[in-house]
């Protein structure tokens, strides 16, 4: 039996003691209109009353139209304060002056975007004495589902315990609107993109295999050759030790 209400309670401490404990006037997250950013910009606004989202469309359209969309009514519905910071001309540059001295492969590409919203997260919170929460969930870490120093990077992260499944399950019992239960998991880098798709797994057997540590054979077997590849992403960085 999960206690929903003293969890969200612990977590919202959580949260209002990392605040005061770094000195900082308010909390910065990227709000990306799904699920992990609902939930954080929730948790978040009701530890600080200074809690802004940020919507940063890069380089695709749906983050203009639907996640845009989405991440309104979350912002709205909680009066957490919205900024849009359109990354699609930097990320064009930034393209365009890489491509000047080497040859970009599809994973340097998407990276970038990602990036650049750090980048801008970072600067605002900079700027403004804020802290960046973090949005990734523990399914997505497991598998090494996110960027590093880019959706990777943040100063706390109310979330990251939480699997898919258990996001959802939270965002249920906050009454959060329908739609975040029924839209596609998606980073939103491109178009037609997808979590599960890109992966080749549902989160419901990620998560099976995170709780209950069961899983189909062809299912674990893209399971573990996803969290090996990606054990350098949850290592701490490597630096050298003088014997």
């Amino acid at each position: 039996m999960r206690y929903f209400e003293d969890e969200f309670k612990k977590r919202v401490d959580y949260i209002r003691s990392f605040v005061e404990s770094a000195g900082a006037s308010g909390i910065v997250y990227g709000n990306s209109g799904g699920k992990d950013s609902a939930l954080v910009g929730i948790l978040c606004k009701s530890a600080c009353d200074n809690t802004l989202g940020i919507i940063m469309p890069c380089g695709s359209s749906r983050n203009y139209s639907l996640d845009a969309a989405d991440a309104r009514i979350i912002a709205e519905q909680h009066e957490i304060e919205t900024r849009t910071v359109d990354l699609s001309g930097v990320r064009t540059q930034e393209l365009d002056v890489l491509n000047g001295v080497c040859k970009l492969n599809d994973a340097a590409r998407i990276n970038i975007a990602p990036r650049l919203r750090m980048i801008t997260l970072y600067a605002i919170a900079a700027a403004e004495n804020r802290v960046v929460a973090g949005t990734g969930n523990r399914s997505e870490a497991y598998m090494g589902y996110f960027t590093k120093w880019g959706d990777g990077a943040h100063d706390f992260n109310p979330i990251a315990d939480l699997t898919v499944t258990e996001i959802y399950a939270f965002l249920a019992w906050l009454g959060a609107p329908q739609f975040l239960q029924e839209k596609a998991p998606s980073a939103g880098l491109f178009d037609t993109q997808t979590d599960e798709s890109e992966m080749g797994v549902t989160y419901a057997a990620i998560d099976r295999w995170i709780l209950e540590g069961s899983a189909l054979p062809e299912d674990k077997a893209i399971i573990d050759r996803f969290h090996s590849r990606s054990e350098h992403k949850r290592r701490p960085i490597s630096t050298f030790d003088q014997p």
